[in-house]
């Protein structure tokens, strides 16, 4: 069982993100703020990556489901880094 997360979003306006596009570029708006081009560099990778295994998606709660879960890592990554600062 996972360890429960709060709910904040990394960045401003992910409550707006509905669609997979929406995803694809608020998280690349989300690896600019992190440090070092080495560790943004592994996160734009990992986001296209994972944007081109999921692009045949066609379920909406499916993807609904995946958008969340995205922007939950996307928070978890945030918090990691910004400790180490």
């Amino acid at each position: 069982m996972r360890a429960p997360r709060h709910t904040m979003a990394p960045l401003p306006g992910a409550e707006l993100v509905k669609r997979p596009l929406q995803l694809y570029r608020y998280l690349l708006r989300c690896c600019k703020e992190l440090p070092g081009e080495n560790v943004r560099e592994h996160y734009r990778h990992a986001i296209r990556q994972s944007f081109n295994v999921h692009a045949d998606e066609d379920n909406p709660e499916r993807i609904q489901q995946i958008i969340k879960r995205a922007i939950e890592d996307a928070d978890w990554v945030m918090e990691k880094y910004k400790k180490e600062k």
